[in-house]
Order: structure tokens, then C-alpha cells, then sequence
């Protein structure tokens, strides 16, 4: 769990998106399904669950979400496939779309702005223009560890 938070805790996107807010990339949903998953099994939901609840698939849910791969981060190639905001960020040589001489005038404005809108309403934390990335990150952390405050992303719970 906590090799997963370390993983990506240090990536901005390109488009701004720290992918350590992401629940996908930083461990929390897995860790989140896991104990949901034991509390579930512990209160004995299978017994007393309303008649139409399909407790096999709803097991079956909570696997399949455990099992699913961490994103690595879109420094890593994580993130969205062919994603058309990293290639031109990387093409251009800078850290995020932000210092780019040409964001005025981007092909990909839309899409950023889409994309950093859908972060920010997941709950996702976006790097304002201006804010330093180093500062930016340390907030980051301590919002996390309020979000989450039995630590969850920080624990190690192997």
C-alpha cells in the first residue's frame, strides 16, 4: 500500500492532475475495497442482506476491483492512453502545460480544461499556474492525510 502512495506522490501531469490525489494510482481504492471487504464478511452480510442482493456478485465486484492494476502515473505512462496533452508536453521538452510559451493558443485547451475539471469534481487536486510544485505536492499530502485519517495512503500495510 505504501509503495503504491510513494509511486506516484511525486507526479504532477502534465496537464496538472497530481496523480497522487488519484485513488486509482496511489493505492487507496484497492486498500479501501479490502477492508470494506472484511467488514462486509465479518458482519456476516451474506445472512442478513435483503433477499435480491446478489451477494456473489457484489463479492465478485469488490475482487475485481482489488485485483485491477495501479495506474503508474502519468510521468510513467500511466494515466489516459495516447493521452494527446503528455505527447505535445513531452515533444516540447516542458514539466507541465502551464510554462508552455503557446498555452494560449492550444490545440488542447479543451481537453485540458475537460480533464482538469473531471479531476477536481473526483475529488483529484490540480496544480494552480502559479503554485510551486514542491508546495503544491506537501499540501497535497496533508489534504490526503484529512481526506483519509486512519492514514490509509500512508500506512504500510503489508
Amino acid at each position: 500500500m505504501k509503495n503504491s502512495f510513494d509511486n506516484v506522490k511525486n507526479q504532477i501531469g502534465f496537464c496538472g492532475i497530481w496523480c497522487g490525489s488519484c485513488v486509482v494510482g496511489n493505492g487507496a481504492l484497492k486498500e479501501l475495497t479490502r477492508r470494506y471487504e472484511e467488514v462486509v464478511e465479518k458482519y456476516g452480510l451474506k445472512e442478513w442482506a435483503s433477499k435480491d442482493f446478489d451477494f456473489r456478485e457484489f463479492k465478485k465486484g469488490l475482487t475485481s476491483v482489488q485485483e485491477g492494476a495501479l495506474c503508474e502515473g502519468c510521468l510513467k505512462d500511466g494515466g489516459r492512453t495516447n493521452c494527446e496533452i503528455r505527447r505535445c508536453a513531452q515533444s516540447r521538452n516542458i514539466s507541465d502545460c502551464c510554462t508552455c510559451d503557446d498555452f494560449m493558443e492550444c490545440q488542447n485547451s479543451n481537453l485540458l480544461k475537460k480533464m482538469c475539471e473531471g479531476a477536481r469534481r473526483a475529488g483529484l487536486l490540480v496544480k494552480d499556474k502559479d503554485a510551486d510544485r514542491q508546495e503544491f505536492k506537501e499540501k497535497g499530502t496533508n489534504e490526503l492525510k484529512k481526506q483519509f485519517p486512519i492514514c490509509i495512503l500512508l500506512c504500510d500495510t503489508s
